[in-house]
């Protein structure tokens, strides 16, 4: 009998120990109590103990109460980190509401999507934001409202053709209430003050009441990651779940009490929200939300607020190593550093232990279909590990790499990496279809990653089945900007590749087809493109070619537009 690529997490069952709370209400109530004098934020100059957060979190519950938010109904945060944000999100979780991130790189069109989708009928949005209204940005998309043949994934959402005058924004139906993280908001709109002091008259036991009810297998939250057919699909994760998985994570870490913690990655992102803010809830740690990505700003973070853990990708941790005036910052305090999201080089692993003298560095795998976090490296682990591969399964996972026959493959042979466990998603939200494409009847999660396992389960991810590349962290998926650069009217057709940059790790490369007479140019389509996508989308090179190579079935022969033949 041949050895076999498969890995299982420690736990002897299929799902990890019990944690501490039934739901993220719980979790909250439970860390505003424990670490109740323990710092629990600092956002400029807002510095909240855990029982003020607690407090807070409470008050922006009875507020959406107040707002008319029933149990189940979705809510959608689009602002960057910030403690409004995480105000915003564990008040409209408390009171019953699912969650729905926004990516901050949107523009009005996508978010306007996200909102019809997922039928949300509360948002929190910032006002204005690196020198994008949000607001407006997003209500010039919702009256412009397109027939479902030229927006991706709007053919299956039936009422988002529906245009309605009611509400904040015509054109999303379902949005009743509208708040503005800001002390003024145009008409329809709430601010963020005026908001919380509508729930002034809900009383407590009505909020407790309210996250009492919540059941730990109903949806916490449906984050949209985008797929290979270029329709954004929401996966479903319940509390259960976030709560399982980011207990597991915070453990496995080593994030303590009294840890000051620098949240760089979004909060839109399950990296940023359940890797961050809820692991600190877990452990009493301080957040440190960044909004904006800047090694001035987190150098100057670390040595001012005594940071000591700081995850991110790989070229947020380089460019610190990197960065001149890197002597001038005390960073000693620094201690704990976990990435993925992109090849690491080991020396950058050998350079943070070694220049930054950081005593714990980590790599982990995982998708927003299974919560985020699927392997993890743990400490001890040699440079060459953690550098090499992903780790090995979190308790109650189970991961195979297995050939496109179905067979597990055998140590150190490549194939397609499976991944069953508690905390793999329902499923996509109102998608059925979608969702037999990636969960098999016996519950293993196909996740179009191909992967090489070694033989004490560390995981090595080696390319990507669904053509995904990695901009700077963020995943791109062709076939989400091909059916965006193709509403061009200039284009023809399209297809676009990932190709290395020294910055980015990789970047887009757009090969377009003109149609007859056109005379659009490639900067004139990557400026087309900055205003119609998110910036890591963009493509940073444009290639106009007669036609594109294609296969006897039509496929575009994507091998060979990246070797130039």
């Amino acid at each position: 009998m041949r050895e076999t690529a498969s890995s299982r997490g420690e736990a002897p069952g299929p799902r990890p120990p019990a944690t501490h709370w039934r739901a993220i209400p719980d979790l909250v109530r439970d860390a505003a109590r424990r670490y109740a004098d323990h710092e629990a934020v600092v956002d400029g100059r807002t510095r909240l103990t855990y029982a003020q957060l607690g407090a807070r979190v409470e008050r922006a519950a009875a507020a959406c109460v107040a707002a008319g938010l029933a149990p189940g109904e979705r809510v959608a945060v689009w602002a960057p980190n910030t403690v409004d944000w995480i105000t915003a999100a564990l008040g409209a979780v408390t009171a019953g509401g699912v969650l729905v991130p926004v990516n901050t790189r949107f523009k009005g069109t996508e978010a306007a999507y996200v909102l019809r989708r997922t039928r949300a009928t509360m948002l929190f949005v910032t006002g204005t934001f690196l020198g994008t209204s949000y607001v407006a940005s997003l209500r010039r998309a919702a009256s412009e409202v397109p027939e479902p043949s030229e927006a991706p994934g709007l053919s299956e959402t039936p009422e988002s053709a529906t245009v309605s005058g009611e509400g904040p924004l015509p054109g999303l139906p379902h949005l009743r209430t509208a708040v503005v993280f800001s002390d003024d908001a145009p008409e329809g709109f709430h601010t963020w003050s005026g908001f919380l002091a509508g729930g002034a008259d809900v009383p407590p036991e009505a909020v407790r009441e309210r996250a009492d009810a919540i059941d730990p297998s109903s949806p916490s939250d449906i984050t949209f990651t985008s797929g290979t057919t270029g329709n954004p699909k929401g996966a479903v994760i319940t509390h259960e779940q976030t709560l399982c998985v980011y207990d597991t994570w915070a453990g496995l870490a080593g994030l303590e009490e009294g840890d000051r913690y620098l949240i760089v990655n979004p909060f839109f992102h399950t990296f940023g929200y359940k890797a961050g803010i809820i692991a600190c809830l877990t452990r009493g740690a301080t957040m440190i939300p960044q909004p904006v990505f800047s090694v001035e700003t987190a150098l100057a973070h670390i040595a001012a607020e005594r940071v000591s853990v700081m995850p991110g990708p790989p070229t947020l941790h380089q460019s610190v190593l990197d960065h001149p005036h890197r002597a001038q910052h005390d960073l000693s305090a620094l201690r704990l550093v976990v990435t993925g999201a992109a090849v690491v080089p080991l020396e950058l692993v050998e350079r943070l232990r070694s220049e930054l003298k950081i005593a714990t560095v980590l790599t982990a795998y995982g998708l927003t279909e299974a919560s985020g976090t699927v392997t993890m490296c743990r400490q001890g682990d040699p440079a060459e590990i953690i550098a090499g591969t992903s780790g090995r399964a979190i308790p109650g996972t189970e991961v195979r790499v297995v050939a496109s026959s179905g067979a597990v493959q055998p140590p150190g042979e490549p194939g397609e990496v499976l991944v069953r466990g508690y905390h793999v998603m329902s499923g996509y939200f109102e998608e059925p279809e979608e969702t037999a494409k990636v969960l098999t009847p016996d519950g293993w999660l196909r996740t179009g990653d191909v992967g090489v396992m070694d033989a004490d389960g560390n995981l090595r991810i080696t390319d990507r089945i669904k053509d995904m590349f990695i901009v700077g962290g963020f995943n791109a998926y062709p076939a989400e900007i091909e059916q965006l650069l193709a509403r061009h009217p200039c284009i023809a057709d399209v297809a676009v590749v990932g190709v290395p940059d020294g910055r980015l790790g990789e970047v887009g490369k757009a090969f377009a087809v003109r149609h007859e007479g056109a005379t659009v140019t490639a900067d004139d389509l990557i400026a087309w493109s900055r205003r119609e996508m998110a910036n890591y989308k963009v493509p940073r090179e444009v290639e106009f070619v007669d036609r594109l190579p294609r296969n006897a079935s039509g496929k575009v022969l994507k091998t060979r537009l990246r070797s130039g033949g």
